[in-house]
């Protein structure tokens, strides 16, 4: 009698819910997974080594590059880092404006999260609603930063530039005529900030309608129900963090337990999941984003009221304003020393991480005093997810891995640095 063998199947790296440049390497009985084995460095470029031939602020950009679904939350914690070391007191504003931005790129991630993952188990209409509110958000990184998704907004120090008194509007062209170039800017007449707390108005609706489509839905939780589940004890060790030990039921987030910026002072709550499956840590992402629009409110509310310096007056970490490096010589120094040699960090080493739209964010530095780092080492939280892809997949259908895929909120950007 012949012997039965299971057989091996290549997914991905062209599939596209392979999310990107995952090869996972099935091993299968039928339909049956008995093991995935994930291989991954199809993006790797090297960033922690290039870090070490660049000035600090220069290594700064590609921190955006990492995971380019949430940009700015990948520079906060490469910014906390150089400030821990160099002793570096954040002005209040910047903090806010920080704490801010932090939440605005959470919704960011999780609307692409949304709309991938309901794409790739079969729900095409979330991924056009995400984009929708996607949009307006850019359009935020956009004014503040001039790019929509590489910011390089956030500088050692506090952030580039204080929030802009005008939002840019749409410009008259001709597919669009006079009423609906009206009906487009009729919130962009006002500053950044009142564009921003229309949005937070408008978002809590937007959620629902999310909701309405998926959480009752019953295909969706015939996928997303029973799938993938993690027990707490072993999302602890497999190294999980953010929504993916949430969704297991260990309440455990960085805001609330070692709290970083402003969130020491936010009022926000922390979804917990009970089972620790698919739709489970759905349901949390679902309610984090009503969270993270409750913080961008309070934050609008704050820097309405609270005008100030947004970056540190040291000229040897933060560059003095145009006005003065034109009219002042010292400052002119300091500008041209400060973007050619670059800043020195004392010597040391210092650990700093965030609670990334994915889970903990860390970023290492070993600084031999000079104008460069002499090690970074970056700590992606979704690294620690994939490698238990196929502990959670065993014994799943094929169908099945692309919702798990899903729901590990996988980007390769980070994962492969």
């Amino acid at each position: 009698m012949a012997e039965i063998r299971n057989y091996t199947m290549n997914f991905g790296p062209q599939h596209p819910a392979a999310h990107g440049v995952l090869r996972l390497v099935l091993e299968l009985d039928g339909e049956v997974i008995e093991r995935a084995d994930p291989h991954i460095g199809l993006l790797h470029r090297a960033t922690e080594k290039l870090a070490e031939h660049k000035t600090y602020l220069q290594s700064l950009p590609y921190m955006d590059r990492l995971d380019y679904v949430s940009m700015m939350c990948n520079e906060h914690a490469y910014c906390l880092a150089i400030e821990k070391l160099a002793a570096i007191e954040v002005p209040e504003r910047a903090q806010y404006i920080r704490t801010m931005f932090d939440e605005i790129t959470r919704i960011l991630n999780h609307l692409l999260w949304l709309g991938s993952h309901a794409l790739d188990v079969g729900a095409m209409t979330p991924f056009l609603y995400a984009f929708r509110e996607r949009e307006d958000l850019f359009d935020v990184y956009e004014a503040v930063s001039g790019a929509r998704m590489h910011a390089a907004y956030y500088r050692p120090g506090g952030v580039y530039r204080d929030l802009p008194e005008r939002m840019p509007q749409y410009q008259p062209s001709q597919r669009k005529n006079e009423k609906t170039l009206e009906r487009m800017n009729e919130n962009r007449q006002g500053s950044l900030l009142d564009f921003i707390e229309d949005f937070t108005r408008r978002f809590p609706k937007c959620v629902d309608e999310y909701e309405e489509l998926l959480t009752d839905n019953r295909i969706w939780k015939q996928r997303t129900v029973g799938i993938g589940v993690v027990t707490p004890e072993r999302a602890l060790a497999l190294g999980f963090t953010g929504a993916m030990l949430r969704g297991s039921g260990v309440e455990w987030d960085l805001r609330k337990k070692q709290p970083y910026a402003m969130y020491d002072r936010m009022q926000f709550d922390i979804p917990v999941g009970v089972n620790g499956d698919c739709y489970d840590r759905y349901l949390v992402r679902m309610e984090e984003m009503r969270q993270a629009n409750r913080i961008v409110a309070q934050c609008a509310q704050w820097l309405r009221q609270n005008p100030g310096p947004v970056i540190v007056a040291n000229h040897k970490v933060a560059p003095p304003d145009r006005e003065s490096m034109k009219t002042n010589m010292e400052e002119l120094i300091h500008h041209f020393k400060l973007f050619t040699e670059g800043m020195h960090v004392p010597v040391g080493e210092a650990y700093a991480a965030i609670e990334h739209p994915k889970g903990e964010f860390g970023v290492y530095i070993v600084s031999d005093g000079a104008n460069k780092p002499y090690r970074i080492k970056l700590r992606p939280p979704d690294f620690a997810h994939l490698a238990a892809l196929d502990e959670m997949a065993r014994g799943h259908m094929i169908a099945d891995v692309v919702a798990i895929i899903g729901t590990q909120d996988i980007v390769f950007g980070s994962i492969d640095r």
